[in-house]
């Protein structure tokens, strides 16, 4: 008796702490996402240019080990805003060439639909199942680096199928990570909520651009 009691504090506490890591990455999540669609809207508004893959990888590079840096205070909230919102910004003249299409915004509402999907579906399953996927960890940490140099290869080589492949290859891995993630913070693994909002919003902006390439090729089929 003596044994459970010393226990079931620590357990209480436990679950205080991870319902409230919880509860602030998804409050945080939710606003850089309107944040970064608020900024995608003004880039694709006034026609801004793609600042190229070279000024993009900085970007988001620089900003992200800023935002990992200060990820214990308050400097850090303000990082991923900046994070979230240059990323935005790259995301505006990707969405004007697809609505340029002749059906393009039933494909940017397909993938943004899709995207919303997945993520709630795939986020809802972690949360009410509490299953641990953290076994996903090497192979998404792997198949992330495979699928990032893959990248690179069908943008300096342009290799068409490849780039799709490449595609293909993050829906299925951004769907992963977000079971990672998701479960990753219910089970005590990570604690910091600027980092699981990190992980998640990288994990949506690479579902939705996937999801964008691929229905675009499809469209362009028809």
């Amino acid at each position: 008796m003596e044994s459970s009691k010393t226990v079931t504090p620590d357990i209480q506490a436990q679950a205080i702490e991870i319902n409230k890591v919880l509860r602030n990455t998804y409050a945080l999540l939710s606003m850089t996402l309107l944040f970064s669609t608020l900024t995608a809207g003004m880039s694709a508004a006034l026609n801004l240019p793609h600042p190229g893959i070279i000024i993009t990888l900085a970007g988001y590079f620089g900003l992200l080990f800023l935002t990992t840096k200060f990820r214990n205070s308050s400097a850090g909230l303000g990082c991923v805003f900046l994070l979230t919102g240059f990323m935005g910004y790259t995301l505006g003249p990707l969405i004007n060439a697809y609505l340029s299409m002749s059906n393009g915004p039933q494909v940017v509402m397909t993938a943004l639909g899709g995207t919303g999907v997945i993520f709630l579906g795939l986020s809802g399953y972690a949360l009410t199942s509490k299953k641990d996927f953290s076994f996903m960890g090497g192979f998404l940490a792997v198949g992330i680096l495979v699928g990032f140099l893959a990248s690179l290869g069908a943008i300096f080589f342009e290799v068409p199928a490849l780039s799709l492949a490449v595609s293909a290859m993050f829906v299925l891995l951004m769907s992963g990570l977000i079971l990672y993630q998701t479960s990753d913070i219910i089970h005590g693994g990570e604690t910091n909520y600027i980092m699981a909002t990190v992980t998640l919003y990288v994990s949506i902006f690479n579902l939705f651009t996937s999801l964008l390439h691929l229905l675009g090729f499809m469209s362009s089929d028809d």
